[in-house]
């Protein structure tokens, strides 16, 4: 059974369904797509009593405008969006209360790129090939495979959660993180590192680069120091999340959610996967640097990245 929940009044910048992916379809050529920053859209999903891989939206740099057809139970993590209730700031990362006719915006950006925002029961939207993640360059998934647009209805599952025990919960600050204009984000080098000159994976490791404007869910752009290589075109070979190939004009470019299944650009790193959550909430204009870790050191880093959120799940319940 599902309730409408809300009324798209104005659609924003780019606000899309998106839950953690679809998964066993690259052999096809399909994307995994799914959240830009899963870390923040699971943690929505545990606030709200959902499993951590329900649909919930999400919101990209401003301008979205829902308004509530029904009671429910909301939270919004990720970036600041600067989000209001009724004209009122409404809190985030916790779980709120919103009742029929409420009106619910995001105004401005102030901190991160992407807010995510959960409904209690999740948002409800046919599957397609396992997952209800949009995936616009397609054209499946979410609502028609495309952006939120006025007059949209959002429909929820309806829930069986203790929703006055779920409204009581609160999570706690020093786990909600904090998004910075510069990042330094860890890599594993490889898998074709040895395309590279020595010169050129010093000045990767050892520079500072811009996020372009030309950047989308697809993949982010970097602006900077030229990385130097020997060759640069492969036989086209697996994409994962967070590689980072280096065209012909020497600019790397780090695959994102959205990005294709193969390539044929040489990958000088891949960025791990917990810092590839933190780099979804990165602005055209914000600055990164890169740090080489093992695959033993990132395996660790993964570990405590789940106990994180196995932490506050037990905390939450």
């Amino acid at each position: 059974m599902t309730v409408e929940a809300f009324e798209v009044v104005k659609p924003g910048f780019f606000t899309t369904i998106q839950d953690l992916g679809r998964r066993g379809y690259k052999k096809f050529g399909v994307p995994i797509s799914g959240a830009m920053d899963r870390r923040s859209l699971r943690v929505a999903n545990i606030l709200v009593g959902n499993c951590e891989g329900e649909a919930g939206l999400e919101i990209t740099i401003f301008g979205l405008e829902l308004r509530a057809l029904s009671d429910s139970v909301i939270a919004v993590t990720g970036g600041d969006l600067d989000a209001h209730r009724n004209g009122s700031k409404l809190p985030l990362w916790q779980p709120i209360r919103v009742r029929e006719g409420d009106a619910v915006s995001f105004r401005n950006l102030r901190e991160g790129c992407r807010a995510y925002l959960a409904v209690a029961g999740g948002i409800d939207v046919p599957p397609v090939l396992g997952s209800r993640s949009t995936y616009v360059r397609g054209g499946f998934g979410g609502l028609e495979g495309r952006t939120l647009k006025k007059g949209d209805v959002l429909s929820v599952k309806k829930t069986e959660s203790d929703l006055l025990r779920v409204l009581a919960r609160k999570m706690p600050e020093e786990l909600v993180p904090r998004f910075r204009s510069e990042l330094a984000l860890r890599v594993v080098m490889g898998p074709q590192d040895d395309r590279f000159t020595e010169r050129g994976k010093e000045t990767f490791l050892s520079s500072k680069y811009v996020i372009s404007t030309k950047s989308d869910r697809m993949g982010y752009r970097l602006e900077g120091p030229q990385i130097e290589y020997t060759e640069y075109n492969i036989i086209s070979d697996a994409i994962v999340r967070g590689a980072i190939q280096v065209p012909g004009d020497g600019m790397p470019i780090i695959l994102m959610s959205d990005a294709g299944t193969a390539g044929g650009y040489a990958k000088i790193a891949t960025v791990i996967g917990p810092d590839v959550d933190l780099l979804g909430q990165a602005e055209p204009g914000a600055k990164v640097r890169f740090e080489s870790v093992s695959v033993q050191e990132s395996h660790e880093i993964l570990r405590r990245y789940e106990e994180e959120i196995r932490r506050i799940k037990d905390i939450l319940r």
